[in-house]
């Protein structure tokens, strides 16, 4: 049995995310909290909401123990870029990237 929720054009880069995603997979429900709280990172708090929403579907859609949660499975997918151009010299245009990410988590119970 397992547990899973996602969310969609989080504006952050997902390179960004996925130094924060490798650090809290295959962690119980707890630690993974823990890191996510105490990492000092932007993709933090998205990633506390999305996992608290992974909880409450495991607990409320599945019947699944809360206690015995762990992350299997975390990832992270480009979405789509929003370029915006920077005024340059000599009126010129400079483009920015703005990357946006789609990202997805399954919990799954230890045995």
């Amino acid at each position: 049995m397992q547990a899973k929720a996602s969310v969609t054009y989080v504006r952050i880069a997902p390179r960004k995310v996925k130094i924060v995603l490798d650090l809290i997979r295959n962690q119980p429900v707890d630690k993974a909290m823990a890191i996510l709280k105490h990492t000092p990172k932007a993709a933090c708090e998205p990633l506390i909401k999305l996992l608290k929403s992974a909880m409450a579907n495991a607990e409320n859609n599945n019947d699944m123990d809360p206690e015995t949660l762990y992350v299997s499975e975390c990832t992270v997918g480009q979405g789509p870029t929003l370029k915006r151009l920077r005024p340059r010299a000599q009126g010129r245009g400079y483009r920015i990237n703005k990357k946006t990410s789609h990202i997805t988590i399954v919990l799954k119970e230890s045995e």
